[in-house]
C-alpha cells in the first residue's frame, strides 16, 4: 500500500476526491485518532491524517474527555485535509462513504436529552469484577471487565444515582457516530462487546437479555442499546450538525452515506483479511488482543476468552490484553533521549530499528531476563491493578539484547497465555496476521509472534495505517454488498495482489519463548505483590 502516486496520476485523483470517488476512515485509536482516504481501488490510501492523545486516570478510572473526542477528530481530520491539499491541490467538500470505528467497549451513558451523565470509562477499566462474576455465572459466557454489560451492572450493583437516569449506553464509535448521522446504531463486531450476540440472527441473544431481566435491576436493555447492523448495511447519512463538528470551516458538505460505526477489533481484522474460518489476527498497540475466527463453538467458557463476532457477525474468539506496547514504547523513549542527551540525537523511527534489530541478537529466551508490560491492570494474568516490571536473577544475561528481547516478549507475554488455552480447545489455525507499529520493522516482532504463537504470521503493507484504513474499507463496501460477502470482497478486491510477507515459525523461537513463558508464568507472583506492595 502507498500514499505515494505517481505524478501523472495526481489529476485524476483530485478529480476522484472533487467527485467523491473515494471513502473516509476515521478510528479513535488509545494514542493517536487517525484518519485515513482511500480510492476507487481500496489498496490506494490517498492520504491519511492524525492527532495524538492520551487517557486520563481520574477518581481512580480510565478516561477521556469528551471535548477532547471532537477537538481530536477535527485535529485528525483537519489534518488529512491538509494532506490532500499539498498532494492534489484540491480541498474535498465530500467524500462516498464515511466510516468511523474506536476502541471496543466501555460505557458511555447518557439520558433521555443526550447528556453525559458519568465520564467515559473506557476498555481499560477494571472495577467490574462483582459484575463480572454475576453476570457470567448467570450467561455462562464469559463477561469481561471491559465489556459495557458488566459497566452497566456494576453500576447498578454500586447504586450509583446516575442509573435510573439511563436513556441510552453505547460505546466511542457509536457516540461519534450518533453525533454525526443522529442514528443510535452499531455494528455487529463493536455491539458484540457491549452485549452477547446470537450468531444466528445477528441481534443481541434474547434469552439471555431474559434473564438480565430477572435481575430486577428495572433497565430494558433491549431498549438501552444500540440496534444492530452487520458490515454492509447502510447505517445512515452525515447530518449538517455532523458535518460541523467533523470539518468546522464549513466546507464539508452533509448527506454523505455512513456505514455501520465498528470496533478496532473488527477493523483490524478486516485490515489483515481475516474474517473467515481458521484465520486470525493479532493488533497491537496500547492494549493488544488477538481474534481467531471459529469453525465451531468452543467446548468450555474460559476467562481468557472473549466469544465476539467479525463485522459480519460470524463467531470469533478473542483474546484481549489491555497492556500492549506502551512500556516497550518507554524503554525505546528512553534511549532515545539517551542518544539526545548524549549530542547525538536519533530519529525516532531509528531508534526502534537499532533496538529491534539488537533484540535478534539475543538468547532464545531473553537470556533469563522478563519484562511485564502491565501498566493497568490485566485480568487474563490475574491482576487488578498494573506494575510494569523488569525482573533478572543473578545469573541472568544482562545484555541490550536480551534486555530487548524480554520487551518484545512482554509485549506478548499475558497474548500467549490466552492462546494457549484456544490451543487446549483444539482450535486450528492456518495463518495469523498482524498489524500495529510495532511490526513496522521488517522481520523482527513479527518473527518473535511467530515464535509465541507457534504459527505463521504474516504482515502486509496495511500494517501501519491498521484500522483507519480498515474502517475506511469497510465504508467502500457499502456499495458492493447486494454482491457479495464481505469474505469475499476482502479476498477478490482488496487483497487478491497484496504483498504479504509470512514468517514461519522457528524451532529455536519456539522452544525459546516456551521457557520464557513457563519463567513469565511462575513470576507473575512477582507482579501480584508488586501490586500490593507499591
Amino acid at each position: 500500500m502507498s500514499i505515494t502516486p505517481t505524478a501523472t496520476r495526481d489529476a485524476a485523483i483530485g478529480e476522484a476526491i472533487r467527485a467523491g470517488r473515494t471513502s473516509l476512515g476515521i478510528e479513535l485509536g488509545s494514542t493517536r485518532i487517525k484518519a485515513c482516504l482511500i480510492g476507487e481501488i481500496p489498496t490506494d490510501v490517498l492520504a491519511v491524517g492524525s492527532h495524538a492523545w492520551e487517557n486520563t486516570f481520574e477518581d481512580r478510572l480510565w478516561t477521556y474527555s469528551l471535548d477532547d473526542v471532537w477537538s481530536g477528530l477535527q485535529a485528525a481530520y483537519a489534518d488529512l485535509v491538509a494532506d490532500v491539499q499539498t498532494r492534489y491541490g484540491v480541498t474535498p467538500d465530500t467524500f462516498g462513504t464515511i466510516g468511523v470505528s474506536a476502541m471496543m467497549h466501555g460505557y458511555l451513558a447518557f439520558d433521555a436529552a443526550g447528556d453525559l451523565l458519568v465520564p467515559f470509562r473506557t476498555w481499560r477499566n477494571t472495577n467490574t469484577g462483582p459484575a463480572v462474576a454475576v453476570l457470567s455465572d448467570l450467561f455462562e459466557v464469559n463477561i469481561p471487565h471491559r465489556w459495557s454489560i458488566a459497566h452497566v451492572y456494576q453500576a447498578v450493583l454500586d447504586e450509583e444515582p446516575h442509573v435510573p437516569r439511563i436513556d441510552s449506553v453505547t460505546t466511542l464509535a457509536g457516540y461519534v457516530h450518533w453525533r454525526l448521522a443522529g442514528r443510535r446504531v452499531l455494528g455487529v463486531g463493536d455491539a458484540s462487546g457491549m452485549f452477547p450476540i446470537d450468531s444466528a440472527t445477528h441481534h443481541y441473544d434474547r434469552d439471555l437479555l431474559d434473564r438480565f431481566a430477572g435481575l430486577g435491576t428495572g433497565l430494558d436493555l433491549a431498549a438501552l442499546l444500540p440496534e444492530v447492523l452487520v458490515a454492509g448495511t447502510p447505517a445512515g447519512e452525515l447530518t449538517a450538525d455532523g458535518a460541523a463538528l467533523l470539518d468546522p470551516t464549513g466546507t464539508l458538505r452533509p448527506g454523505i452515506a455512513l456505514c455501520p460505526p465498528e470496533g478496532d477489533a473488527g477493523t483490524g481484522m478486516v485490515a489483515t483479511n481475516a474474517v473467515a474460518p481458521r484465520t486470525g489476527n493479532v493488533s497491537a498497540g496500547t492494549s493488544i488482543f488477538a481474534m481467531v475466527v471459529l469453525e465451531h463453538p468452543l467446548r468450555h467458557a474460559h476467562h481468557e476468552l472473549d466469544l465476539v463476532t467479525t463485522p459480519a457477525g460470524d463467531p470469533v474468539a478473542m483474546v484481549h490484553c489491555n497492556n500492549g506496547a506502551s512500556e516497550l514504547a518507554a524503554w525505546v523513549g528512553m534511549f532515545a533521549r539517551f542518544a539526545e542527551a548524549s549530542g547525538q540525537p536519533v530519529d525516532m523511527d531509528a531508534v526502534y530499528e537499532t533496538l529491534f534489530r539488537e533484540a535478534l541478537t539475543g538468547d532464545p529466551d531473553a537470556g533469563g531476563l522478563l519484562a511485564y508490560n502491565h501498566l493497568a491492570g490485566e485480568p487474563i494474568a490475574g491482576l487488578a491493578e498494573g506494575r510494569p516490571l523488569f525482573v533478572r536473577t543473578p545469573d541472568s544475561s544482562f545484555t541490550l539484547a536480551n534486555a530487548m528481547r524480554a520487551q518484545l516478549y512482554g509485549v506478548f507475554g499475558t497474548l500467549a497465555l490466552g492462546m494457549r488455552v484456544l490451543e487446549d480447545e483444539g482450535v486450528a489455525l492456518d495463518r495469523m496476521f498482524a498489524h500495529g507499529g510495532m511490526f513496522r520493522t521488517a522481520g523482527v516482532a513479527q518473527r518473535f509472534l511467530a515464535g509465541a504463537l507457534g504459527a505463521p504470521v504474516a504482515v502486509g503493507e496495511t500494517a501501519a495505517e491498521g484500522g483507519a484504513w480498515g474502517i475506511a474499507v469497510l465504508a467502500a463496501y457499502l456499495s458492493r454488498a447486494e454482491d457479495t460477502d464481505l469474505a469475499t470482497y476482502l479476498d477478490s478486491h482488496v487483497f487478491a495482489d497484496a504483498d504479504i510477507d509470512v514468517a514461519e515459525p522457528r524451532p529455536e523461537d519456539v522452544a525459546g519463548f516456551a521457557t520464557y513463558l513457563d519463567r513469565y508464568r511462575a513470576g507473575l507472583a512477582v507482579e501480584a505483590a508488586a501490586v500490593t506492595a507499591l
